[in-house]
């Protein structure tokens, strides 16, 4: 249902871009938004964005990664920019789709020199 797309190496205040795509019969998408997850920790926000593109970041990424979405692809995205090594992690793609909450498989940012 949901597909992210974008990850890869990037050199420290490089930028990245991920896009995730909804697939599959959709009726209606409410919030949709990235988390972040390096191993041994817990998964956690990075921004959300509802339906009428009210976004919400977390303190660590806020002036750095914008949220968007197109609403008539389905498609949220995660534009990075100013990349250090500690958002290094794997970045899932969640969106609530017709009242249920789905998450992607996520993709692996890695920031690195």
């Amino acid at each position: 249902q949901l597909v992210e797309s974008g990850g890869g190496l990037v050199q420290p205040g490089g930028s990245l871009r991920l896009s995730c795509a909804a697939s599959g019969s959709i009726f209606s998408i409410n919030v949709m938004g990235w988390y972040r997850q390096v191993l041994g920790n817990q998964r956690e926000l990075v921004a959300i964005i509802s339906s009428s593109s009210t976004t919400t970041y977390a303190d660590s990424v806020k002036g750095r990664f914008t949220i968007s979405r197109d609403n008539a692809k389905n498609t949220v995205y995660l534009q990075m920019n100013s990349l250090k090594p500690d958002d290094t992690a794997v970045y899932y793609c969640k969106a609530i789709i017709n009242g249920l909450h789905y998450w992607g498989r996520g993709t692996l940012v890695t920031v690195s020199s």
